[in-house]
């Protein structure tokens, strides 16, 4: 029997190396482009003043700095790793390490709004949700002191049945609790548009598809919404845990009071008082910031990892 000749192997297919720029292309590009590199270049110039050029400064947190001394001179003190060592060993440490606010609301509002069949319903609800972004957090403290108050409206009602008042802005029982739905309460519904734009993307024909073949609406949403939205709930996840220990001071500032002062100082406060105020420690507050930055970072590249490593979405 005659057997047929085997075909060779296709050959490899080698890349061909990527060709460099020379002098006069580069030159070239810079002409064509200057007019955009122009209007970039203010916006770069105000982030390396106010964004790259005071890290500089972390240097005083390697040093026994009091407010008025150069950060390098001959006479500066360095201590090494003394200023951190005092904040491990400090009794706020702990409880500052603790403060958790909630992720998965704005993905269930999106979904809810997505799923609605009047859509007139859904964008006045949308409009409703988003209103509270855009109130200060001075005017925001100022409505939970009206509310929850000694003599606030709350108060006010359990005092007309008969109940007795309760000082929710003493409680540290009560911090928590309104620091945490009031920010959901503000932001939930500006963070929602981001889904909501992600789901305008799905294929209607999907939909229909699943109609045909019987699914429920609640099925839709767990069968083709919510994976068409999941690489940017994988995105939002990994920026909202790098960001898990930067909890501005502002609101939490607002809120402090004597009785709560226990569960409601968080890292951005007990910096701001232990640099600002009082007998400034610039040094140890220093210290204190670049650890919180040191853990952020940590818990983004954690966070991108782990996602990198069950699922195709990742930041880099």
């Amino acid at each position: 029997m005659e057997t047929k000749a085997a075909k060779p192997a296709a050959p490899a297919k080698v890349r061909a190396p990527k060709k460099r720029m020379t002098k006069e292309k580069r030159i070239r590009y810079f002409k064509d482009n200057s007019p955009y590199l122009l209007m970039i270049l203010p916006a770069v110039i105000v982030v390396f003043l106010f964004n790259y050029l005071p890290i500089y400064g972390v240097l005083i947190a390697f040093q026994d700095f009091m407010p008025g001394d150069k950060i390098l001179s001959d006479s500066t003190i360095w201590v090494g790793f003394e200023n951190f060592e005092r904040f491990f060993s400090d009794p706020q440490f702990w409880p500052l390490m603790k403060f958790v606010i909630g992720f998965p609301l704005p993905i269930i509002v999106s979904l809810m709004l997505n799923a609605m069949k009047g859509r007139k319903t859904a964008k006045v609800l949308q409009t409703i949700f988003n209103g509270p972004h855009f109130i200060s957090l001075v005017v925001l403290v100022g409505m939970l002191t009206l509310f929850f108050g000694r003599y606030g409206l709350v108060n006010n009602i359990a005092a007309h049945f008969g109940g007795e008042r309760y000082s929710y802005f003493l409680e540290s029982s009560a911090f928590r609790p309104m620091y945490i739905l009031s920010s959901n309460w503000q932001d939930f519904g500006w963070s929602a548009i981001i889904y909501i734009a992600a789901l305008s993307n799905v294929d209607p024909q999907q939909h229909e598809a699943a109609i045909l073949d019987g699914a429920t609406r609640f099925q839709r949403v767990i069968h083709v919404d919510l994976p068409a939205i999941m690489p940017m709930v994988s995105v939002m996840l990994i920026m909202s845990i790098g960001g898990l220990m930067g909890v501005g001071y502002e609101k939490a500032l607002l809120m402090q009071t004597d009785g709560n002062l226990a569960v409601s100082e968080l890292i951005s406060t007990y910096v701001y008082k232990r640099g600002l105020t009082g007998v400034p420690d610039q040094a140890y507050a220093t210290a204190i910031g670049l650890f919180n930055s040191i853990i952020n970072v940590v818990l983004l590249i954690i966070a991108n990892t782990t996602s990198k490593k069950f699922s195709e979405n990742s930041l880099w």
